[in-house]
């Protein structure tokens, strides 16, 4: 009897300490990023000179960052390996692909 009752005693606090949870949610993808914000990287007034042989110019581009999308200033880097050139990030079919380099 005292098993029974000490079983029934531990089962009614645990319903005071369980929280109810309720989600409803859907999450369809991101939205398209706004247009390219399009300019000549080494003639822009803003953009720098290259800083040496073997750089390339990656221009910018609107990177996912949680739902929202942010542009990413393009700049000077050296490619990842040699004869690699940099495939910008694109959005086709309302599917994000980031960018990386290829051969």
């Amino acid at each position: 009897m005292k098993i029974r009752l000490i079983a029934l005693t531990l089962l009614a606090a645990s319903g005071l300490l369980a929280q109810t949870r309720f989600f409803v949610g859907a999450r369809i993808g991101y939205r398209a990023p706004a247009p390219v914000v399009m300019y000549a990287a080494p003639l822009a007034a803003y953009a720098a000179p290259s800083p040496g042989p073997g750089y390339t110019w990656v221009a910018g581009y609107w990177n996912p960052v949680g739902p929202r999308y942010r542009w990413h200033a393009g700049y000077w880097t050296r490619p990842a390996f040699g004869g690699a050139r940099w495939i910008a990030p694109h959005y086709p079919a309302r599917r994000y692909y980031g960018g990386y380099w290829r051969r």
